[in-house]
This record gives C-alpha cells, sequence and structure tokens, in this order.
C-alpha cells in the first residue's frame, strides 16, 4: 500500500510553512515496511499547485492522498470535511495571482466533500495526544483550490490543515483560511505535527483496509 503525503512551500512574507515541515519530519519518522510512504511539496499558486498534485499522483499512483497545509489562525490540528468550488484570495500567492470570488470549475459541484472519514481521523490525532478538530471551512485560498481536486481524485483523498508553527518567532499568515483571523500561537510543536499526520496515515491505511470510507468515496 502507498500512501502520497504533500505540503506546502512558503508564502507570503513567512520563510517557513509549517505543513511541509511537518511532512519531510513524518517522513524521517516513517517506521511502517508494510506501507510506503511518498511525500511531496506543492507551490502556492494557483496556476501550478494542481499541475504539481496530479503529476505526483501519476508518478507515485498512491492508494490514497493526504494534502497538509497550515492555517495560521487555527491551533488545533483539522481535517476538512469538505472543500468549496470557489478562489477568492486575500493576498496574492506567490506567483502573484489573487483570483477574487472566482469558481476554479466554471459550473462545477459547488462541494465536494472528503473521501475519506475525517471524524475518524481527528479522533486518531487526539488518541495520539494531539489537539484535534474537524472542520469545513478549508477557505479561499491555494488549500481549499488543493482540496477541492484532492476529494475529486478517483483515490481517496482528504486535506489537513496544522497550526502554523515557526522554528522561531510567529507566522505572519493569519487570514488566509479564516477572514479576519490573526495569527495565533498553538501550543502544539513540529513533532506534535508529525506526530498527527502519522496518526492520520495509519487511520487512512486502516480505512483502506477496512473500506470504511466517508459515504462520498
Amino acid at each position: 500500500m502507498r500512501i502520497l503525503v504533500t505540503g506546502f512551500e512558503a508564502f507570503g512574507d513567512d520563510t517557513e510553512n509549517a505543513s511541509i515541515t511537518s511532512v519531510n519530519m513524518l517522513d524521517g519518522r516513517w517506521s511502517d515496511d508494510s506501507v510506503q510512504l511518498v511525500t511531496g511539496a506543492l507551490p502556492v499558486a494557483f496556476g501550478t499547485a494542481g499541475t504539481v498534485l496530479h503529476e505526483l499522483v501519476a508518478r507515485y499512483r498512491p492508494d490514497a492522498v493526504i494534502a497538509v497545509g497550515e492555517a495560521g489562525g487555527r491551533t488545533s490540528v483539522t481535517p476538512e470535511s469538505r472543500a468549496v468550488n470557489d478562489m477568492d484570495a486575500r493576498i496574492p500567492d506567490n506567483a502573484g495571482l489573487q483570483p477574487r470570488a472566482q469558481e476554479i470549475f466554471e459550473g462545477g459541484q459547488k462541494f465536494r466533500e472528503s473521501t475519506l472519514d475525517v471524524e475518524a481521523i481527528a479522533d486518531a490525532v487526539r488518541g495520539a495526544g494531539v489537539a484535534s478538530d474537524v472542520s469545513d471551512d478549508a477557505g479561499r485560498f491555494v488549500c481549499n483550490y488543493i482540496a477541492y481536486l484532492v476529494a475529486g481524485l478517483e483515490v481517496p483523498g482528504t486535506f489537513i490543515h496544522v497550526p502554523a508553527v515557526r522554528s522561531e518567532g510567529a507566522a505572519s499568515t493569519g487570514a488566509e483560511t479564516d477572514p479576519g483571523a490573526t495569527p495565533a500561537t498553538s501550543e502544539l510543536g513540529f513533532e506534535d505535527l508529525a506526530k498527527a499526520l502519522e496518526a492520520a496515515v495509519h487511520e487512512t491505511v486502516q480505512q483502506l483496509q477496512s473500506g470504511s470510507l466517508a459515504a462520498t468515496a
């Protein structure tokens, strides 16, 4: 079995992104020889992030995909139950693009639900000792864009937001995911985030093996 986990590069005024840092740490600590873990970094750019995602899926042919992004206003790990067919960027992406009130796919389905059971994933993360809550709003920035694409893949997948943890200081990101949010300080560290993602992958494997996927899968 093979699971693909992706994170994002840094964006805005930040030089670090907790999603790719925690994904890389997960890769370094993964020890389950029965499951091949493959990882990748996505650009924070509407025009290329989807292309890179689909290239990774074509290259690795995973059994499931977990995309990870950071949300500066959140303090817990939040699996996203759905994504919306909307792009409304508060700031330009890393390529300078700033779509406002545009559909991802013109005339497409308004919402796409996660095709993995996010309630069970949140339970697994909490079981690993890390705070977790299910979210039903992935924002309108590149995270939501990728969440929408992941929900439309031929293999099961989901999107998980992690707090914008930093090695030093605080993130400058905040309202990209949650309108009006200011950067929040989480009690979680990178080790906690890696532990949370490890639990999420193990739960994903269990769902695949048992067939207990989300109802929309």
